[in-house]
């Protein structure tokens, strides 16, 4: 996914007095692996392709800000617009999608990738972080933002070399359908939930799904019934509603860490 943003948006065919400043554009890869093998196949011969739909002029600077989840610290690279593409009337073509041809100029920040590359290559817990994938199933999105933003604030503090991704789901239902799709590190789950109940869910991940060692916190204000029918299904460890941030940071640090 890339965005863009123009510091000088001011227009007109009026002569500037000072310099125009570079278009900064975001380009964002789904993980480090993505960024690797771009620079492998792109990057490292010293220019880039970026889908954008904004008109830019030949020999336009550029300043790149290239980033993925667990980056500590976006790469910004400088560059110039060697080229542009409309974009193709059919979708289906290769050449469909607009963008420009970046050149990266030579010099510190170019020399600055290089390095980066090779930091991010090796896992230097310094440049890129593990990434935890958790799932927060919970019908209520008040809690849900809670957790979410509770362990996302205490990253830096508690997790040190982890970062977090989330996705939810407000019914059990769902959370299975993503379970069966996609792979995370962590489950959250709401003991009582609609269409599918939280012990269900639980019962179903360990059983037809075969997650046996995935870390699954269950959560629920229904006292001790709540929590012998989560943990009788299955479910790593229980905290009792209402919460505190405290105990999600600590449970799921305890979790990870063994």
């Amino acid at each position: 996914m890339t965005s863009s943003h123009d510091p000088d948006d001011s227009g007109g065919t009026e002569k500037r007095r000072t310099p125009r400043a570079p278009v900064t554009l975001l380009v964002e890869y789904e993980g480090a692996d993505d960024f690797l093998g771009d620079y492998t196949e792109n990057l490292s011969t010293g220019g880039i392709f970026v889908g954008t739909t904004r008109a830019m002029e030949i020999g336009a600077p550029i300043r790149l800000v290239l980033s993925f989840p667990g980056l500590v610290e976006p790469i910004a690279v400088e560059g110039v617009v060697r080229w542009t593409r409309r974009g193709a009337a059919d979708p289906t073509a290769p050449e469909a999608e607009p963008g420009i041809g970046i050149e990266f100029v030579p010099g510190p920040s170019r020399d600055r990738l290089a390095v980066m590359f090779e930091r991010i290559a090796a896992r230097d817990p310094k440049a890129v972080v593990r990434q935890v994938r958790v799932l927060v199933v919970e019908d209520n999105p008040l809690v849900s933002s809670l957790i979410q933003d509770g362990l996302r604030g205490a990253t830096r503090r508690s997790f040190g070399e982890l970062a977090f991704q989330f996705r939810t789901a407000d019914n059990g239902r769902d959370a299975l359908e993503l379970l069966a799709r996609e792979p995370f590190d962590a489950m959250i789950v709401d003991v009582y939930l609609p269409v599918v109940d939280g012990p269900t869910v639980i019962a179903k991940t360990r059983g037809e799904l075969g997650l046996t060692r995935l870390p699954i916190i269950a959560v629920s204000a229904g006292g001790a019934t709540a929590r012998a029918a989560a943990l009788d299904a299955g479910a790593s460890m229980f905290l009792d509603k209402p919460m505190r941030l405290r105990q999600i940071i600590e449970t799921m640090r305890a979790l990870l860490t063994t």
